[in-house]
């Protein structure tokens, strides 16, 4: 069965253009210009991952994201963004709520594709594990091959990028990653605006998994190089 991928967008040129090149990449293409049918075949397809623009005329991108990562049958679904707003708090926000990624518009519609198949062969590449690996650190447990973490005895919902940063520092502990080397070893490629991206993904993975965000035990930032996984979790 053809990979789905569910385009979102209020601009029919845009869609029209993105739905080309990515069903001559092999890809079944849904289209939504709206966020309320978005929500609806979001329910009612399951697409394995959605382009959602930013800024639609009634639920806009932010609102989808926080609705999707919200339901238990839908969040693991990923989100990449489209956003024509160039200030960098609009696309923290996004990631901060979820989003796995972000295009900035205009863009290459090649660099589409390149982020869809990115983000679907690590999907691929998990679900193809045929050994389990498990990682305990005091309180925290990841399970590579369920796709599960349990923090404090509580199962954590991470999304796919949350998962493989975590997964990638907690099969290194004590390594000091700079940011570039964590993103290319998590992710296989790099964001635009690198810094922030990775730091919001991070502020969220602590949102999760710490007792206090504020005062991290295991995802460590080292300053002036970038984070490690440490700590044993009982303070």
């Amino acid at each position: 069965m053809a990979t789905s991928i569910l385009v979102v967008d209020d601009d029919k040129e845009i869609v029209r253009l993105v739905r080309a090149y990515l069903e001559q990449a092999g890809y079944q293409v849904l289209v939504a210009y709206d966020g309320e049918t978005a929500l609806h075949m979001l329910r009612r397809e399951r697409p394995h991952l959605v382009i959602l623009d930013l800024m639609l005329p009634d639920r806009d991108g932010w609102d989808i994201t926080r609705i999707v990562r919200a339901n238990p049958n839908l969040q693991a679904i990923p989100i990449i963004m489209l956003t024509a707003r160039v200030e960098d708090t609009d696309k923290i926000v996004g990631l901060e709520l979820g989003a796995d990624d972000y295009i900035t518009k205009p863009f290459n519609p090649r660099e589409v594709v390149a982020r869809v198949r990115s983000v679907m062969r690590r999907i691929s590449n998990a679900a193809t594990v045929n050994k389990e690996q498990v990682f305990i650190h005091g309180e925290l447990k990841l399970d590579t091959y369920r796709r599960e973490v349990i923090a404090y005895g509580k199962p954590v919902d991470l999304t796919p990028t949350e998962f493989e940063i975590l997964n990638t520092l907690m099969e290194n502990p004590g390594y000091a990653f700079t940011r570039a080397e964590l993103i290319e070893r998590s992710l296989g490629y790099e964001y635009e605006s690198l810094e922030r991206s990775l730091d919001s993904h991070i502020k969220n993975l602590r949102k999760k998994i710490e007792k206090d965000p504020k005062d991290p035990v295991y995802i460590q930032t080292v300053y002036g190089v970038g984070y490690r996984f440490g700590g044993d979790g009982n303070r």
